[in-house]
């Protein structure tokens, strides 16, 4: 499946359109600075949501861009073809252990496991898009995130890690539907971060998701609170059933 520039930005605003994303910056403006290559990270609620953010994306950028997904629901049939040929997706196992893992394809999981993988898609010049929560949301909480933002911003210092967080996108497709329904969303594009030297995991990983606890809040309204906080105000983590272990 060939796939040119021209055909590849019709499908990312029909994409846009379909999910009635405004694209913006934590500021509100609409004209995008977006470093050459980048670890983007977003909140999980939706199958739309690596196509939302792939189609925001700017056309020089896009065609680096190697969104993170689920093997499980992308790696066969006409998904697959989808995923890996048009999106050049990195698909991912959510079970098992990295030992069981296999390149079934050039877009495919590394055979040195996910986070092993995803560096060597980083090494070879290319951005990527994952989603550190491991599952899919209900769109207004967001859960714990996995260690792999932080190994990967650790493996690959000199790549700026930017925080994108998706306000309403959940509604569009919830979770266990199949039907979208029509609805407004918004795509925000965050200032990058990067790893401090001395800087441990849960700190970063805490800094990491404030910054989209506190945009999503913005954006989605009163509704979007944290209510994912244990007692001992930690984020408590989801159903660990079906994590990407991201």
């Amino acid at each position: 499946m060939n796939v040119g520039r021209a055909s590849r930005r019709s499908l990312a605003k029909l994409i846009s359109a379909f999910a009635g994303a405004r694209v913006v910056t934590a500021a509100g403006e609409s004209e995008l600075d977006l470093p050459g290559q980048a670890i983007y990270y977003a909140n999980h609620s939706s199958h739309l949501d690596f196509l939302t953010i792939w189609a925001a994306l700017p056309a020089e950028l896009q065609k680096r861009a190697r969104p993170v997904a689920a093997k499980d629901y992308w790696g066969s049939g006409v998904r697959k073809a989808f995923a890996e040929q048009i999106f050049n997706a990195y698909l991912v196992e959510r079970h098992g252990s990295s030992s069981r893992r296999q390149r079934t394809s050039d877009s495919g999981v590394s055979p040195k496991g996910q986070v092993e993988g995803m560096a060597e898609v980083l090494a070879a010049g290319d951005s990527l898009i994952i989603f550190p929560e491991g599952t899919r949301g209900d769109g207004d909480t967001i859960a714990e995130f996995h260690g792999g933002l932080y190994k990967l911003a650790r493996l690959h210092p000199e790549v700026p890690v930017v925080p994108v967080t998706l306000a309403n996108l959940g509604r569009i497709l919830p979770k266990g539907e199949v039907i979208p329904v029509p609805h407004l969303s918004t795509v925000i594009f965050c200032e990058p971060l990067h790893l401090n030297p001395e800087e441990d995991k849960q700190t970063f990983l805490a800094r990491a998701r404030q910054v989209i606890v506190e945009v999503l809040a913005k954006h989605q309204g009163p509704q979007a609170t944290d209510t994912s906080v244990r007692g001992d105000g930690r984020p408590a983590p989801r159903d660990q059933a079906g994590q990407d272990h991201l």
